[in-house]
């Protein structure tokens, strides 16, 4: 009879070119890899956001320092 150490060993015995191995191998860097695209995809996000927000910042900025100019100007 086959018991669960047997299993285990027969599993681990398998070596690197084993196709079953290779597959989980590729699975596993496949979501790992998806996992990291997301983080990125919301890290950019976020970056997007902040410089539109500095963009219109920016922006008040330089029509209140033209408002100035222009009032002193006068």
């Amino acid at each position: 009879m086959v018991i669960k150490e047997d299993m285990d060993r027969i599993k681990d015995s398998r070596g690197p070119g084993d196709l079953e191995r290779r597959i989980e191998d590729l699975t596993k860097q496949k979501e790992y890899l998806q996992r990291q695209c997301r983080k990125a995809g919301e890290a950019i996000l976020t970056q997007e956001g902040k410089y539109t927000a500095l963009e219109k910042e920016y922006d008040k900025v330089v029509e209140e320092n033209n408002n100035i100019k222009t009032m002193i100007k006068k």
